[in-house]
C-alpha cells in the first residue's frame, strides 16, 4: 500500500472487542486515522463528527444491525465507502441489498490479507470517485451534468437525451454564469435562423426541463436562456 492510501480514515464497528482490537491495530500499520464502535448508535454518532473515508462495518450489532446501520447513511451519503463483514447466511441478504453499495461484503471468518485488499479496493474507489467527480456538475438533489461525456446522471443513471437536448446542455452548460441569446442557441442547433427555429426552441426547452429539476433551465425574458443551479 502507498504513502497516499496513509491519509484515508477508517471507521471499524464491531461489537466484539477482542475481534475489533486486533484489527484495528493491524491496520493501525496503514492507516493513520481509525475510529472504533461496538454498536451503530455510536457509530453514527462518529460517523457524524468525524466524516471517515471507509466504513468497515458487522452485519450482525446490538439493537440497529449493521444493514440497517448502513441503510440510514445512503439516504443521504453514497460516497462513503462500505465494506461489510458478515456470515455466510446473511449473504443473499446482502446481494439483494444494492441500495448500501457496497464496495465488497467478507464472509467470516475473515483473513487479514482480505480485509487489507478490500481496503485497498475502496481506496481506489475513492481515488476514481474524486477524479469522476472533479468532472460532474451538480445540478441538485442526485442530478449530475457529466461534461466530459456529456451525460445526464440522475441517481446514478443516466438520463435519456435526444441529439439536441444533450447539444443545448452541452451548450448551456459550458458557460453557467451566461445568458445565452435564442438567437446564439438556434444558430448553433440548426446552423440558421428562422421564426419555425424560435417554436423549436421553446418546444425542446420545455421537454428537457421534464429531465431536469425545477428552475435548472431559466427563461431570461426577451434575451434568452441560462442555466441555474
Amino acid at each position: 500500500m502507498n504513502d497516499d492510501k496513509y491519509k484515508y480514515s477508517i471507521l471499524y464497528v464491531e461489537d466484539d472487542e477482542a475481534i475489533r482490537s486486533n484489527y484495528v491495530s493491524y491496520l493501525s500499520r496503514f492507516y493513520n486515522t481509525l475510529y472504533e464502535a461496538s454498536n451503530a448508535e455510536d457509530a453514527y454518532r462518529i460517523y457524524k463528527e468525524k466524516k471517515p473515508d471507509i466504513l468497515v462495518i458487522d452485519i450482525q450489532l446490538p439493537g440497529k444491525n449493521g444493514i440497517d446501520f448502513l441503510r440510514e447513511i445512503r439516504e443521504f451519503d453514497h460516497s462513503v465507502r462500505a465494506i461489510m463483514l458478515t456470515a455466510m447466511s446473511d449473504v443473499e441478504t446482502l446481494v439483494s441489498a444494492s441500495e448500501l453499495k457496497l464496495t465488497k461484503y467478507l464472509v467470516k471468518p475473515i483473513s487479514r490479507d482480505e480485509l487489507k485488499s478490500a481496503l485497498d479496493m475502496a481506496v481506489n474507489e475513492i481515488i476514481n470517485y474524486t477524479t469522476y467527480s472533479n468532472r460532474l456538475i451538480h445540478i441538485k438533489e442526485s442530478c449530475y451534468w457529466d461534461q466530459d461525456k456529456e451525460k445526464l446522471i440522475y441517481e446514478d443513471k443516466e438520463i435519456f437525451l435526444t441529439r439536441k437536448e444533450r447539444e443545448l446542455l452541452t451548450l448551456l452548460f459550458s458557460n453557467i454564469n451566461r445568458v445565452f441569446k435564442s438567437e446564439d442557441i438556434i444558430y448553433e442547433l440548426w446552423y440558421d435562423f428562422d421564426n419555425t427555429k424560435i417554436s423549436s426552441l421553446k418546444t425542446l426547452v420545455k421537454t428537457l426541463r421534464k429531465k431536469l429539476p425545477e428552475g435548472t433551465i431559466k427563461n431570461v425574458f426577451g434575451i434568452g436562456y441560462t442555466i441555474e443551479l
